[in-house]
């Protein structure tokens, strides 16, 4: 069987309570013909010194520092400058992957390669986010249900104003810790720009899906997401890189009349976060004057099950 490099790339920050972990998960890959490389974006804790005690001189790893710190979609392009593997993927610095991660994911992408003739796919794992109450929340793979497989502008405009095709399955989205890509894929794509802070992970869905790109999931369950915290992770930074997915695709959002949605829905989840019911009321109202029935498909749907995940996460530590 053929074994091309893998590039494992991790982008670290601040991490020296779980980095070590990380590290630790992907130095046990059973796949046998792999790089890592580790950014270090300016960490101020014990990051450095927490990877080279997991990595042990090992000469699979290779430690990369940022002078100045330029956030995770800078990081990840140091990862796409730096990597010498055919094919990339990311593990973040706070989640632990399963020994199999990289070969189920080679395998699913190079089936669907084979099966379909597509030069530009991206693989997903399935996963699931542990929550410090012992809460477990399932991260099934886009794309790893269902005969038809998510590709092209219908993506985009399921990330951009949530518009469904009933014969896809969106998973969990498009999250960068569980994808792996041919390295010149990312490349053909641009990369990922570092304006965003936040959900640069989506800008780079956006644009791949835009290029007509595929996007194929693992049934597999291949790496444990740690919920955590961080100033990094605010509502605040999360609503300004949302709002910017809205403004950098503005000519392809007027285009199809759903420019406001784009922009205001992130506001809309802001507010309901920061438990300002009369601003969400507000902005809830002229939300369904322009766009009743895409409002209230995509509240009805996501509603609920968002309620009922916001419980489970503020229940207190199981006994």
């Amino acid at each position: 069987m053929e074994t091309p490099l893998v590039t494992i790339g991790v982008t670290c920050f601040n991490a020296e309570d779980t980095i070590g972990r990380a590290v630790a998960s992907a130095l046990h890959q059973d796949w046998p013909n792999f790089e890592m490389l580790i950014v270090d974006d300016m960490s101020s804790d014990g990051s450095i010194e927490a990877v080279e005690s997991a990595s042990a001189g090992d000469p699979k790893v290779r430690l990369i520092r940022h002078e100045k710190n330029i956030g995770p979609a800078g990081s990840r392009n140091t990862l796409l400058k730096e990597a010498k593997g055919g094919f990339l993927v990311f593990f973040d610095d706070d989640d632990k992957s399963s020994p199999n991660r990289i070969s189920v994911q080679l395998r699913t992408l190079n089936n669907h390669e084979a099966e379909t003739r597509a030069t530009l796919v991206a693989c997903y794992a399935g996963g699931i986010r542990r929550y410090p109450n012992g809460y477990i929340k399932d991260l099934p793979a886009i794309g790893s249900r269902r005969e038809e497989i998510p590709f092209g502008p219908g993506v985009a405009d399921y990330l951009l104003f949530y518009s469904k095709r009933r014969d896809w399955f969106y998973g969990a989205g498009v999250p960068a810790c569980a994808l792996m890509a041919r390295l010149s894929t990312f490349k053909t794509v641009g990369g990922f720009d570092p304006s965003f802070r936040r959900v640069e992970d989506v800008d780079f869905a956006i644009r791949l899906a835009m290029s007509g790109g595929h996007f194929v999931g693992t049934s597999e369950q291949l790496y444990i997401q740690y919920s955590t915290a961080g100033a990094d992770k605010s509502p605040e930074k999360n609503l300004e890189s949302e709002q910017l997915l809205a403004v950098k695709n503005r000519p392809y959002l007027d285009n199809l009349g759903r420019y406001y949605y784009a922009l205001h829905w992130p506001k809309l989840r802001y507010w309901h976060f920061k438990r300002r019911y009369g601003r969400f009321v507000l902005e809830l109202l002229g939300l369904i004057f322009r766009h009743p029935f895409a409002v209230s498909t995509h509240l009805f749907t996501t509603g609920p099950a968002r309620l009922r995940h916001e419980s489970k996460m503020q229940r207190k530590q199981i006994a």
